[in-house]
């Protein structure tokens, strides 16, 4: 694993990379954040790693919720962030961007083990707002997706510049894809294999006039990948149009989580999603030419959970692995968070499962994984 020495507002440096090529494919100003598809090239190497989240992390990056988005939910919501930035802070270090307005109440709530850094923000999707790190020969690069607010669904002023913001007060190189995209819409394995939604990317509200072909050539240069397996995903469904985030995930290298209907689920566009997820993926290879072992992780029963609502997100693959433990949601059915527990426990054992219960923060579409985002490296002493 490349180790990275990362500290806010200091110089990061690199070891353990080996020797890289250095072939650049372009470039493009630190300019503001983009409403549509970026033209022209994106300064990035193609010898670059997006690793996987199983490694080390230097720390969590989260975002702390506003009232201008949540209004009369906003303290049940950052009661569940704070909750959620409590339990990682005793694994890993982790940082809570915070507006100036809001800097004083999350330190109150986070207390002294989180760090609070006054940046401006609006809602608590980090996983979508934060820049997506990938290591490169000179160190850690941030890749700026050019936030839009999910295809233009929602207006987020301020979290469209949440990745060049967060990246000048780190002082990490920012790279501005010349794609629009959300940290949600992506899952690698570490060794080159990039699993994604197609709705998610290829869709007129992100991407305008690129077909799939040219979106994974991209997303190939910026992140370093060599194949992208490619799900259908659900238009207009969401606000996310489905991200991979809560349909399937990486636990290791070939190994897969896949999210299916719970008891008494209907037959509708999300259990057709699984169905085709697993069409593809027991058909697919990742970049070494393996096949994977693909495993089920069942919804709860939505009967017996505590939540409720059309956007409440009920998967537990919306799971987050931090640096010892793994932050999986509890939704109330009991055997169902017991066996997702357990079907975590065999694929991380020597990890802490570390359940939460989110359901505020499930009610408005999301989990602990889109909650959170890992900045890569070994955490400071």
């Amino acid at each position: 694993m490349t180790a990275f020495e990362v500290t806010r507002r200091g110089l990061l440096t690199a070891t353990g990379l080996g020797i890289l090529g250095t072939a650049l494919i372009g470039c493009a100003p630190n300019g503001p954040a983009a409403t549509g598809a970026p033209s022209g090239g994106t300064q990035a190497r193609v010898d670059k790693r997006m690793g996987a989240e199983w490694d080390s992390h230097a720390r969590t990056v989260m975002t702390w919720p506003t009232a201008l988005i949540w209004g009369e939910d906003v303290d049940d919501v950052r009661a569940d962030i704070a909750n959620i930035a409590r339990a990682i802070a005793e694994f890993e270090p982790v940082v809570m961007l915070a507006s100036p307005v809001d800097v004083e109440d999350a330190e109150y709530e986070c207390g002294s083990e989180v760090e609070v850094v006054e940046l401006a923000v609006d809602d608590l999707w980090a996983r979508d707002t934060v820049p997506v790190f990938v290591e490169a020969a000179d160190g850690l690069e941030g890749v700026d997706f050019n936030f839009n607010g999910w295809g233009n669904k929602q207006e987020h002023p301020n979290d469209a510049f949440v990745g060049r913001e967060f990246l000048r007060e780190f002082e990490i190189p920012r790279i501005e894809a010349n794609l629009v995209g959300e940290g949600g819409s992506l899952e690698t394995d570490g060794l080159g294999t990039l699993l994604v939604t197609e709705s998610s990317l290829v869709n007129a509200n992100r991407n305008p006039g690129l077909d799939r072909d040219e979106v994974e050539s991209r997303l190939k240069k910026l992140l370093g990948m060599q194949k992208v397996i490619w799900f259908d995903g659900v238009y207009d469904e969401d606000i996310t149009d489905a991200h991979i985030d809560s349909l399937v995930r990486f636990t290791a290298p070939g190994v897969v989580l896949l999210d299916v209907p719970g008891e008494g689920a209907p037959d509708d566009v999300w259990s057709r999603s699984s169905a085709q997820a697993r069409s593809v993926l027991e058909e697919a290879t990742d970049a070494g030419g393996d096949g994977f072992d693909v495993v089920d992780l069942p919804q709860p029963d939505f009967g017996e959970i505590r939540g409720s609502g059309d956007d409440f997100l009920a998967s537990y693959v919306n799971f987050y692995v931090g640096n010892g433990a793994v932050f999986v949601p509890e939704f109330g059915d009991r055997r169902a968070d017991d066996r997702a527990q357990g079907i975590l426990q065999d694929h991380f054992p020597d990890r802490e499962i570390v359940p939460l219960a989110i359901d505020t923060v499930a009610s408005g579409g999301g989990g602990i994984h889109c909650a959170t985002h890992d900045m890569p490296g070994n955490p400071e002493e």
